[in-house]
């Protein structure tokens, strides 16, 4: 097993680097200054974004995420992996490279899985960056951890597709560019119960749809992304807006996470190496008592805990990346549930670390470590909980000792 990127990758690596450290570095605070603005405004997308976006593009650094040379970087996903990394260490950088989520996956589902027509429609402006996108999938009524469990219907009449139910925490509801909606209902109850859900894509103004609200994580609305409770009511929709055919929503949904949590997983590791940053850089400044906060409370042995902990980590993604480049989703189930479970609580422990050298900072606006928690314990939940991922990780432990 050779987790080393490809000298390509280590290139395109370096010159993401020096345009985050370049050119959205310096934006960030602009950025966030605009998402903490009263009302409206701070829905709208800051002036700047699509100069520095224009940029990226210029320079070969747009759409990294996708393994297609002709429309995207052509990486393998051990390949894009330390990107996301870097990434995960910028809060607003996925944008700026049009690697944002939910986009990401539901670039990745049209590539795979949508028609031509379809791909016209909605691909080629989702991969120009000229339009945003939301995934609908969760449902508050129901324990969506199991999402044979969905209420919401898309039901055929005739060469319609007729959508109804609710979804909430629709990552990417809030945004002004938000054209397209991926819906995910029940189609045939009767069918197998892997086979009865198909997802439908949805153009964001269709009658029936509406935004009942934006949702706040932990007091935190992520404008002008935001995760939204939208309701269906009667939107009916040419039958050609299914994805692939009814009832491949499992299919369509394996196909989408496996990749994603990767990039969420990398994402998080870069989170966690930022606050460990800020957390040395605390500890060495700050005094108590007498003595700099690195030699107080066993703080140092904490900070060289959380090293251990993200370098085990990282390895431990590299890994489920190129079980999935070799194996599949299919093949890489157990590792990239593994994953999922252990990085969100890796990078939710190293980031409380750095919260409480903090102090009182650690919990305000000042430092960007309240969203960082916030962001760690949310994905302990996104894509899955972590027991539904143990779940998987023990079937195929104990899959070894079974006799047969």
């Amino acid at each position: 097993m050779d987790l080393t990127p490809s000298a390509r990758a280590q290139q395109l690596i370096q010159a993401v680097d020096d345009f985050i450290e370049s050119k959205i570095r310096p934006f960030e605070s602009a950025f966030h200054e605009q998402s903490r603005r009263p009302g409206e405004a701070r829905w709208a997308v800051p002036d700047g974004v699509a100069e520095i976006k224009a940029q990226a593009r210029e320079q070969g650094l747009w759409n990294l995420f996708l393994p297609d040379q002709a429309l995207g970087a052509g990486l393998s996903n051990l390949d894009y992996a330390p990107m996301a990394e870097l990434m995960g260490r910028c809060i607003i950088a996925p944008e700026f490279f049009n690697c944002n989520a939910p986009d990401t996956g539901n670039m990745e589902v049209l590539y795979h899985f949508g028609s031509d027509d379809q791909k016209a429609q909605w691909l080629e402006p989702l991969l120009a960056g000229d339009i945003r996108s939301a995934f609908c999938m969760t449902e508050p009524d129901v324990a969506s951890s199991d999402a044979t469990n969905m209420q919401a219907t898309a039901r055929l009449e005739g060469d319609e597709v007729v959508l109804n139910g609710r979804k909430w925490w629709s990552t990417g509801i809030g945004h002004p560019d938000c054209k397209l909606i991926i819906f995910m209902g029940l189609t045939d109850p009767e069918a197998d119960r892997h086979q009865q859900h198909s997802m439908v894509l949805v153009p964001a103004e269709a009658p029936g749809v509406k935004v009942e609200r934006m949702l706040h994580t932990m007091g935190f609305d992520d404008a002008p992304y935001g995760h939204g409770e939208v309701s269906f009511d009667q939107v009916r929709l040419p039958a050609s807006a299914i994805i692939a055919g009814p009832g491949r929503g499992f299919e369509i949904a394996q196909g989408r996470l496996g990749p994603g949590r990767i990039h969420h997983c990398m994402r998080l590791i870069g989170l966690a190496e930022m606050a460990l940053e800020l957390a040395c850089k605390r500890a060495l400044q700050r005094s108590a008592f007498g003595r700099p906060l690195a030699k107080l409370g066993g703080n140092g042995e904490r900070i060289a805990n959380a090293r251990i902990a993200i370098e085990q980590a990282r390895l431990l993604v590299l890994k489920a990346a190129w079980s999935l480049d070799q194996h599949g989703i299919r093949g890489a189930m157990n590792e990239v549930s593994q994953i999922k479970v252990a990085v969100p609580g890796m990078a939710q422990h190293v980031i409380d670390m750095a919260m409480q050298l903090h102090g009182g900072g650690g919990l305000s606006e000042d430092f960007p470590l309240a969203w960082a928690w916030t962001s760690a314990r949310a994905l302990r939940l996104a894509d899955g909980p972590d027991e539904v991922h143990r779940g998987v990780v023990a079937r195929h432990e104990l899959k070894q000792y079974i006799k047969t």
